[in-house]
């Protein structure tokens, strides 16, 4: 149902069973699957693709122009996958002529004032918890937990099943399946909880155990560290995940913590 208070562009590619509240305005190169609710004072600017089953709440604006001194009007897209919930005020930007795209992934949660900023990639099955900041060209796995006011600096990047404290401020890499906490951002241990949750066997996590305990507790430095888990810890799915985003960050990785 559309409400007759909103303002709809006729060219805009609606679905099936969407609901759209009073004084939402919906831009024309916009796709809304099935199943979506869009409640009042919605603004969906041109770019968005937004998927079925979505929830988009009061005060969100969804695609608005990148907030790069650099975008000049290109045709770029903001899309977000099925069934994830966008709360109030929540701010997600297109990108911008580098990658195109920003991409929110399917079964997120966004709550209130999240900002999303231009070619960020959030994975699925992520939780961005009340003012949540990403900056441009962050990367996001899936599975992952950002506590309430917690920014994270431009490029950086955060691996899967990974979860970060509530106002950490995240200026380097976080490799997958660790928490992390405190000032400067440092790893605290694995997130075996959410494993277990997530249906690791106590094998996987305890493999993971092993290797970050190699990499942030045993005192070797980093180059050692790296050859002592590829020499001594059995070849699994999960070390080489950890070992290829350890060789490919660019920004660095977050500490370990002194005490």
């Amino acid at each position: 149902m559309i409400h007759n208070l909103s303002v709809v562009d006729p060219s805009a590619k609606i679905g099936k069973n969407v609901s759209i509240g009073p004084f939402t305005q919906i831009y024309g190169d916009v796709t809304i699957g099935d199943n979506t609710e869009i409640a009042a004072n919605v603004v969906i600017m041109d770019g968005a693709r937004i998927g079925k089953d979505c929830k988009i709440f009061p005060g969100a604006v969804v695609s608005a122009d990148p907030q790069d001194l650099k975008f000049k009007g290109e045709k770029t897209i903001l899309e977000i996958g099925d069934r994830t919930t966008v709360r109030e005020c929540c701010t997600l930007n297109k990108g911008t002529s580098e990658n195109k795209i920003t991409k929110i992934g399917s079964d997120c949660l966004l709550m209130a004032y999240v900002h999303v900023a231009h070619d960020c990639v959030v994975g699925d099955n992520c939780i961005l918890a009340n003012n949540v900041n990403l900056a441009g060209h962050v990367t996001i796995g899936n599975y992952v937990i950002l506590g309430g006011l917690v920014p994270v600096h431009q490029f950086v990047r955060i691996g899967d099943h990974t979860m970060i404290g509530g106002g950490s401020l995240v200026r380097k890499d976080v490799p997958p399946f660790i928490k992390a906490a405190r000032e400067p951002l440092s790893y605290v241990g694995i997130n075996s909880i959410g494993l277990s949750r997530r249906g690791f066997s106590k094998q996987q996590i305890n493999t993971i155990n092993d290797i970050y305990r190699t990499i942030y507790v045993s005192g070797f430095n980093r180059t050692q560290a790296i050859k002592e888990v590829q020499a001594n810890i059995p070849d699994s799915k999960e070390k080489n995940l950890v070992l290829k985003f350890i060789s490919t960050s660019e920004r660095g990785l977050i500490r370990g913590y002194n005490g």
